[in-house]
């Protein structure tokens, strides 16, 4: 049941009856606020006209309306012009088996709506990294969500694998590799290949000094050192598929897929197609064209063509440059053309860091420009850095924070505190090693979603670990907590039921709890709408820290009432699957015991 739309229907009817009909628009319900006594509010200000009365003797002649004619209200409070419900403890009951019935629940019917998200985007030359965490994280979950509101959702992933930082680590590998390879040096691909990656980098700046040293400018320097040259000279003979060349380039390809692969897995995303620039990076140039017979872009005199923004409030940005190649801008534009075309899209969602945001303002501008309607349905999923506590968890280059390093971190964190709170004294090894990976990455995953996508966030990894806070950790041990509950309860004879016994009489801590659950769609919903995981995580936490507040105060298996015990263990049952089903939208695992 829609609580809301059902409320709305008695107060129509309630309103007709007293003063005439009145438009919907007019019926304002809000949810009760905590200081005051009632579930849901009924704002009586928009009314008046219609009542031609005061605010406190309309609110009264439609909760006593109300009262009368509606059994579902338990009764109504008056403040000023605000019209304060309760809804009766049977009603709550109710919802609770219409819960337990909805196998899917907080699952959205299907809409129709095509939504392609893109997220991780590395470049094929070294690990991922920090930023590269909440990138994966955000873009899997906001996917898993609107999965859930009932979008047909396609998870992309654009590899950025050509260009000259391509070329470095080929050139340092060929080089200074002396053959080295993932089997033969024991490393994840990714890891060699970012290992050549920064060796180039230390050969050139070596060259540049010394140049600098025999009196070039700095400018002339970086811009003339032999090993860029050569780099530069190995990314044209690529794009004119020199066998060597690309033999080599789709070889160290080949080891970072792998171990992005390792990564993935181990964070528990995925993609259902993986696009490469390799393939797109020509794509936009017949855009270019079509630009330029619409008089949309102009060409300068060295014939590279441009775009004047000027009238947006922006500048002039590149399309294509003098010697005909293609900039990413031009990539974009072709690449979302053929997305839209190839899948009918609904919208296309990016996940990008914030400080590609002029990027994205400007390709949606460029083409609603050439006349694309679909571009209004482009967003930007933009987030923050993240960042670490100074000296935690630094990659084995020294520079970055390595997503492997943090992960296995994150796993070794768990086990140290979970050890010193004593949660592995009963485990087998094997059962203690599953938890430790799930405490951790559960950790991880939530600390960093559960933080609007927007903000800058400093990520602790002993903080996002505490079993008491607002963790990943209390969310999966309070689901663990009650899967133990519930085996206790089948091994005393007590099983949790599909409805609620008959005429059970539920307590104000149970109807709190079911009011809690009974918002669980609501919040799936508007964490579709605004792209946010943190809207679940912080729901799973305020179910989860309310569970335990019942657990603490109020007997279950103790209870001398058969038929409250079964409710009350039933209603466990509940707020469990509710806890893993929010989890699962953050793309986390929850232990059934820990």
């Amino acid at each position: 049941m829609n609580i809301e739309k059902f409320l709305e229907e008695r107060i129509a009817a309630a309103i007709a009856s007293l003063y005439g009909p009145v438009a919907p628009e007019l019926i304002q319900i809000q949810k009760t606020r905590k200081e005051f006594a009632g579930d849901f509010t009924l704002v009586v200000f928009p009314l008046l006209k219609t009542s031609r009365k005061g605010p406190e003797q309309t609110a009264q002649a439609i909760g006593e309306t109300l009262a009368a004619s509606t059994p579902e209200i338990s009764g109504f409070n008056v403040v000023k012009g605000f019209l304060n419900l309760s809804l009766a403890p049977s009603f709550w009951a109710a919802r609770l088996d219409e819960i337990m019935a909805n196998p899917a629940y907080g699952q959205a019917a299907p809409t129709g709506r095509t939504v392609m998200v893109e997220y991780s985007s590395p470049n094929t030359n070294k690990p991922l990294h920090l930023g590269h965490i909440r990138n994966n994280l955000l873009g899997y979950s906001v996917a898993q969500i609107l999965k859930a509101n009932g979008h047909n959702v396609i998870k992309v992933n654009l590899v950025n694998d050509r260009g000259i930082h391509i070329c470095k680590s080929m050139l340092a590998w060929r080089k200074f590799g002396g053959g080295e390879t993932p089997a033969s040096s024991g490393m994840k691909g990714d890891h060699l290949v970012g290992k050549y990656y920064v060796e180039f980098d230390k050969h050139y700046k070596a060259e540049v000094k010394e140049l600098m040293a025999g009196g070039m400018s700095e400018e002339e320097a970086k811009r003339s050192a032999p090993i860029i040259v050569e780099a530069q000279d190995m990314l044209r003979k690529w794009e004119a598929k020199d066998p060597e060349v690309y033999g080599l380039w789709q070889t160290m390809n080949g080891w970072v897929y792998d171990g992005f692969d390792v990564t993935y897995k181990a964070l528990g995303v995925d993609f259902d197609k993986v696009y490469y620039e390799s393939n797109t990076y020509l794509l936009g140039k017949s855009l270019v064209e079509e630009g330029l017979e619409q008089g949309v872009f102009f060409r300068k005199d060295d014939g590279s063509v441009w775009i004047d923004l000027a009238s947006d409030g922006l500048d002039q940005k590149l399309l294509l440059r003098g010697d005909g190649t293609s900039v990413y801008m031009t990539q974009d534009l072709g690449t979302a053309s053929q997305r839209f075309a190839e899948y009918k899209l609904d919208d296309m969602i990016y996940v990008v860091g914030n400080e590609q945001n002029y990027h994205f303002q400007v390709l949606k501008l460029i083409l609603g420009k050439l006349g694309r309607s679909w571009a209004e349905h482009i967003y930007h999923l933009s987030y923050g850095m993240v960042e670490l506590p100074e000296g935690k968890m630094k990659s084995r280059e020294g520079t970055v924070v390595d997503a492997d390093d943090l992960i296995e971190g994150m796993v070794a964190t768990a086990r140290e505190m979970s050890q010193e709170l004593g949660k592995l004294d009963e485990c087998t090894p094997e059962e203690a090693d599953a938890i430790c990976r799930t405490i951790g990455l559960g950790a991880l995953k939530y600390f960093i979603l559960k933080v609007d996508p927007k903000k800058t966030m400093l990520f602790d990894p002993r903080e996002s670990i505490d079993f008491n806070g607002n963790t990943g950790p209390f969310n999966q041990y309070t689901y663990a907590r009650i899967r133990s509950l519930l085996r206790k309860g089948a091994a005393a004879g007590v099983t949790v039921t599909d409805k609620l016994p008959a005429d059970v009489a539920l307590s104000t801590a149970e109807t709190d709890l079911i009011k809690q659950l009974a918002e669980y769609p609501a919040v799936v919903r508007q964490a579709g709408e605004t792209y946010s995981p943190s809207i679940i995580g912080n729901y799973v936490y305020d179910l989860a820290k309310q569970f335990n507040g019942f657990y603490h105060d109020t007997p279950i298996l103790r209870e001398e009432d058969a038929a409250l015990k079964q409710a009350r263990l039933t209603l466990s049952a509940e707020v469990s699957r509710v806890i893993a089903s929010g989890m699962k939208l953050l793309g986390i695992d929850v232990p059934e015991r820990m």
